[in-house]
């Protein structure tokens, strides 16, 4: 039975402190920009506390699972950095404690976590969403003023339609206005017409002042005097400028909850597969019936005219075998019943097309709501794994870094969030239009950072350098070929001083082996393509040169001559393998042939590795002999 230890109590206090912190902060950040986005239904609309209350608590309950997985991700890289930064996972792991056993009550709170967001979004978030949608519907009624768009008409004030065709939100100006009043009925409407004007309330919030300049006033004349003729009179009335006062009250009346329920994001889990079962029912018998309705309506039937018995006989007799063709039936007509009967079936194909274009969108349309509700199931659970995974990316990344407080870890978690964003985004917006089926939309983000999950994990298991830049920068110097500069520095205490007759007969002896080998290998040809990727062939001779060489340099770097100090520099840093083969494992070299750029690529640079090294050859002889002649000098001194 797992007992709990003082360690695992250490961490749960250090996690829990830092995960109640950074979800508040991850919290107020996107409240902040979800507010951000409905600030105008919010500012100068004269709401009292209680309502700006519920509005902010509604919205942090919708907030809180999209919260979740970004305050672990910080907390869990904070947590395991801080650790690291002040040497305890040294410590941990030299006691025998591995590091998935340091991880493990955080990996419990984490699964407790999980659910949570699931218990959040299945019962508590579909509640939060309708109360929410509620209040904002509600706000934007509040100062219809602010909500009038542009190119539509707009009812959201009683008694009247209203088009605008240009706002200028700067000035307060609405530009192209037509006004539609009704009172009674559409018989006795007032149609208002004007180039510009401005919707104003009152002082006491209980109407609106329509203030309009440059217009017409069309209005019917209907009345009880007049209710038995046809001929309605009519009032027509130009003006400059005109004000209409009309009513409005600003209290905030909550709109009916049930509008709202419909919306995917507003149903618990069940009640998804219960819409969405319905729906497939529903939209199924509209298929059904829109296919009975064409069949009825648009079925072909060849008249007596157009053929005859006979032809109608065959047609039967071929219909009942494996081949038939209208086109041999068809030849047999006249040119003027050929014509009659291609019309016919134009606009009979033309009928068609129309009855369906007709019917789609209410197919489509319910389609895609079914999508959206299918989405919203499944977001359910991505989002709600996504703690897990953020968990798994955070506590290994925080193991590599071993960087605690808010600087390293919260760009890291920036990037690493702003990876998923784009990735759940991008998927969820495919899958909406259609473009994409919804396991690959919503399937998308945790594809790529399982993965991701499982490498740093596995690395920090190991103790691998990941972010280790030094062996990157020089994978990359490899790759490009790029050279490395020898930087042999003078010691301010020698112990034993080189012996130079000892290095300059081994200098002299290199000499013959470098000429022997450029003489013998011609390395300015291009290589051997079968050697190179399908045979294994070390060069020793050229690591035996290379470490001799360097032995002899760490035995001259002893000197306090600068004249061999300064040539002792001018060795350049010989490539040992780039010049046999691209990689050492046989199949990797294979592999690169196979995908034939990158083979082509590998070749031409080992070639250019192969006359890098001659180059190389011949600087080592030449500096072998200025040491050597140096050392010559100092023994006549």
């Amino acid at each position: 039975m797992y007992r709990i230890k003082k360690l695992d109590i250490y961490i749960v206090k250090q996690f829990l402190l830092l995960f109640a912190g950074t979800f508040f902060i991850s919290l107020f950040v996107l409240m902040m920009q979800f507010l951000w986005r409905y600030v105008d239904e919010v500012i100068g609309k004269g709401l009292s506390m209680e309502v700006l209350a519920q509005f902010f608590w509604y919205m942090g309950l919708t907030l809180v699972p999209q919260a979740l997985p970004l305050a672990i991700l910080l907390a869990s890289l904070i947590t395991m950095g801080n650790i690291g930064e002040n040497s305890e996972l040294t410590a941990i792991k030299a006691a025998g404690i591995s590091l998935m056993q340091t991880l493990r009550p955080l990996i419990f709170i984490t699964c407790l976590i999980t659910v949570a967001s699931f218990y959040f979004q299945n019962d508590i978030g579909p509640h939060s969403t309708k109360k929410l949608a509620q209040l904002l519907n509600s706000m934007k009624q509040k100062s219809p003023e602010l909500e009038i768009p542009e190119g539509i008409f707009y009812d959201g004030i009683k008694g009247c339609n209203l088009y605008v065709q240009k706002k200028d939100l700067d000035k307060g100006v609405l530009y192209g206005i037509m006004i539609y009043r009704m009172t009674n009925s559409f018989e006795d409407a007032a149609i208002i017409l004007a180039d510009s004007g401005r919707l104003q309330s009152t002082a006491d919030k209980q109407h609106l002042l329509l203030s309009l300049y440059n217009g017409e006033w069309f209005e019917n004349m209907r009345s009880q005097e007049f209710a038995g003729t046809a001929n309605v009179p009519y009032r027509r009335e130009s003006f400059i400028s005109k004000r209409i006062v009309l009513d409005f009250d600003s209290g905030l009346n909550l709109a009916d909850e049930a509008s709202f329920a419909g919306k995917a994001q507003a149903k618990s889990l069940k009640q998804i597969f219960t819409a969405v079962d319905s729906m497939n029912h529903s939209y199924d018998s509209i298929g059904k019936v829109t296919r009975m309705d064409l069949d009825r309506m648009y079925s072909y039937t060849y008249s007596s005219r157009e053929l005859s018995k006979s032809d109608s006989l065959a047609a039967i007799k071929m219909g009942q075998q494996s081949t038939y063709s209208f086109d041999t039936i068809v030849a047999r007509l006249k040119p003027s019943e050929k014509r009659d009967a291609l019309q016919k079936a134009l606009g009979r194909v033309q009928m068609i097309t129309s009855e369906l274009s007709w019917r789609e969108p209410s197919v489509s349309d319910g389609y895609q709501t079914i999508r959206k509700h299918w989405l919203e199931a499944v977001n359910k659970f991505t989002l709600s794994l996504t703690c897990l995974i953020f968990f798994f990316i955070g506590a290994p990344l925080g193991a590599i870094i071993r960087k605690g407080g808010l600087g390293v870890p919260i760009i890291v978690s920036v990037i690493v969030f702003i990876v998923f964003y784009i990735l759940d985004n991008t998927g969820f917006k495919m899958s909406r239009i259609g473009a994409w089926p919804i396991w690959l939309g919503k399937g998308l983000a945790p594809g790529v950072l399982i993965p991701l999950a499982a490498f740093v994990t596995y690395k920090a298991n190991k103790d691998s350098m990941v972010f280790n830049m030094d062996a990157y920068r020089n994978a990359f110097i490899r790759l490009l070929g790029l050279r490395l500069k020898r930087n042999v520095a003078s010691k301010e205490v020698i112990i034993n001083d080189p012996d130079y007759r000892r290095d300059a007969d081994r200098l002299s002896v290199m000499s013959h082996q470098v000429r022997a080998y450029a003489y013998g290998h011609h390395l300015m040809r291009m290589p051997n393509f079968v050697n190179v990727f399908f045979r294994n062939q070390p060069d020793h001779e050229i690591e035996r040169i290379s470490a001799e060489l360097e032995e002899i340099i760490e035995d001259l770097s002893n000197t306090r001559d600068r004249f061999i100090m300064a040539y002792l520099n001018q060795y350049p840093v010989v490539s040992e393998k780039a010049h046999t083969r691209p990689f050492e494992r046989k199949w990797m070299n294979i592999t690169a042939v196979i995908i034939l750029p990158v083979g082509i690529f590998l070749y031409l640079r080992m070639w250019r590795f192969r006359l890098r090294l001659l180059t190389d050859l011949r600087k080592i002889r030449l500096t072998n002999e200025k040491i050597v002649e140096r050392i010559s000098k100092l023994d006549t001194m």
